[in-house]
């Protein structure tokens, strides 16, 4: 295949079989695939606005794999279907499911006891999201999304600006959002909020 991925810091790379799952195959360049996704992930979220969400339909698996479908379809073939690989962070592949449960029995309790602010509550479910990555690739993004989604249908709140980045570019914004991740993988979310916010 004549796909050449350069892999920046913080990025999962995918394996050959997923690399196969490219749906255009005139895409020959990093650049041409970041847009292409760009693309894809802009439809996705009008879709988002349009469906007027519920809350109750947000927190769930097929929520999860939808939007993921929606924001990467048009690309990849497996978008929206769990990760079947090892990748350089994430859990074992056959624990997404189980993990993904209790992330979101876990979220909905947080709502529906006011544990955290909405802020929190968005920001901690988009770091363990994250940590579980429950996609071959996307899972940043994806993510990022969730987390705007649970502020705007489930706390009717703005979403958040993420310093105006979508983080695909390996510069300065993008390491800031890494070490707020690592913080946030050693306790303190505040940073990941903080940059979630600016």
């Amino acid at each position: 295949m004549g796909l050449e991925l350069s892999y920046g810091y913080g990025q999962t790379p995918l394996d050959e079989e997923e690399r196969e799952g490219l749906k255009i195959k005139s895409i020959s360049t990093q650049k041409e695939l970041d847009e292409f996704e760009q693309l894809n992930i802009e439809k996705a979220i009008l879709w988002t606005i349009r469906t007027k969400l519920k809350a109750e339909n947000i927190l769930t698996e097929k929520f999860i794999k939808a939007l993921h479908q929606k924001m990467y379809g048009d690309v990849w073939k497996w978008a929206g279907e769990f990760r079947k690989s090892e990748k350089n962070i994430g859990i074992a592949w056959h624990q997404i499911p189980m993990e993904l449960k209790n992330l979101l029995d876990d979220t909905t309790y947080w709502v529906a006891h006011n544990t955290y602010s909405p802020e929190e509550t968005a920001i901690r479910f988009k770091h363990r999201l994250v940590s579980i990555h429950c996609f071959p690739n996307g899972n940043g993004r994806h993510s990022r999304i969730m987390a705007d989604t649970i502020m705007e249908f489930v706390f009717g709140k703005d979403i958040f600006s993420w310093h105006q980045s979508n983080m695909v570019k390996p510069d300065a914004t993008r390491k800031k959002y890494i070490q707020a991740l690592r913080e946030a993988d050693r306790g303190n979310i505040e940073p990941l909020i903080l940059f979630a916010k600016n």
